[in-house]
């Protein structure tokens, strides 16, 4: 049964440890590791059925709109191709090939390029919304295959699949990436109250700059594909630390994960030659001075968030430390609820 109006979220995502293990050809060829935990920090999605002919798209956030007579497929063309590619994808698999007039909205709690996974956790957001709107049943498993699917693969957009199996799931998780077609979700079974410790100790620091993310992949995926040494031990070295930064969090040893943070960014900018850039080396270096665990730029690199954990005890002092260049820092919120969908009438 269709829905006339439904609203749906996805959480974003911190990665901790594994990240680019789950990005082809790495994975396919050596299988990936990643561990990373959903925030409270959304993509959100409303879906209302139309009285006309028409389509309407719009990326809130963004000030994109998009509207034209319902045809199916449409252009999956700039502006909101996201949008696009899950209308598409619906309609061709669960419409029979016809146009459902429709207006979607999306926005995200965060900036593009924030180094979250917002983009995928939009398309997740998307598919649940739809999944809805259109009375289909899907699991978190089959939302996230589906916008792995769209997103890399039917849309050509570059990157991993962490980031829509951990909107999909939500919580702390390990992943596993043997292909595109395998992916296995353990949750982490970490003590409440090593979560709540890790939840004060951990700062995030918005840079202010939003990169694109495609760039630093693409290289990454050249290096592996052409074998070079140097990264491909890099990301060997990268997958095992995701094992070791669990182990460190269901011991309760912060600071051996904080530290563990810090070695894995420092191998992962060996991966990339535009991983860090000089304005991120000196947040990173002053907070180091002040005395972090350790810490990362969130995502592929190069910009957006980055993560740092402290004794919770100087938290506040780490904030106004960071303040100081410029950016936004703030507090983190852990989510164990992954994407998720209800009906407004």
């Amino acid at each position: 049964m269709r829905h006339e109006l439904v609203r749906a979220r996805a959480p974003l995502r911190l990665g901790f440890g594994g990240g680019s293990t789950d990005v082809s050809p790495y994975c396919d060829e050596h299988g990936g590791v990643v561990l990373n935990a959903a925030i409270d920090l959304f993509a959100h999605v409303t879906v209302q059925a139309r009285d006309d002919d028409q389509v309407r798209l719009v990326a809130a956030d963004r000030d994109q709109t998009w509207q034209a007579s319902a045809i199916a497929p449409l252009p999956t063309d700039e502006p909101l191709r996201l949008l696009k590619g899950v209308y598409n994808r619906f309609m061709a698999d669960h419409a029979g090939g016809r146009a459902l007039p429709l207006t979607l909205v999306s926005y995200a709690d965060c900036p593009p390029g924030s180094g979250l996974g917002s983009s995928s956790a939009l398309v997740v957001a998307m598919v649940e919304a739809m999944r809805r709107f259109m009375g289909l049943s899907m699991d978190a498993h089959a939302v996230a295959t589906l916008a792995f699917d769209i997103e890399r693969r039917e849309l050509g957009l570059a990157g991993g699949a962490q980031d829509q199996y951990a909107a999909a799931y939500g919580g702390l998780n390990l992943m596993r990436f043997f292909d595109a077609a395998r992916v296995e979700v353990e949750s982490v079974a970490v003590p409440d109250k090593v979560m709540k410790e890790l939840e004060a100790s951990l700062v995030l620091y918005f840079t202010g700059v939003s990169r694109e993310s495609a760039a630093i992949i693409e290289e990454q995926t050249a290096n592996m594909r052409s074998h070079a040494p140097k990264s491909i031990e890099s990301l060997h070295a990268i997958k095992a630390s995701a094992f070791e930064m669990r182990d460190a969090l269901v011991a309760g040893d912060l600071p051996r994960f904080g530290a563990l943070l810090d070695s894995g960014w420092s191998l992962k900018k060996q991966t990339a030659h535009n991983m860090s850039s000089p304005m991120i080396d000196s947040v990173y270096e002053a907070a180091k001075s002040f005395g972090v665990f350790g810490g990362k730029v969130s995502g592929a690199g190069g910009g957006g968030f980055m993560m740092f954990l402290v004794d919770p005890t100087r938290r506040e002092g780490l904030k106004r430390l960071l303040g100081g260049f410029g950016g936004v820092a703030q507090a983190a919120r852990f989510t164990a609820t992954g994407a998720e969908s209800w009906d407004v009438r």
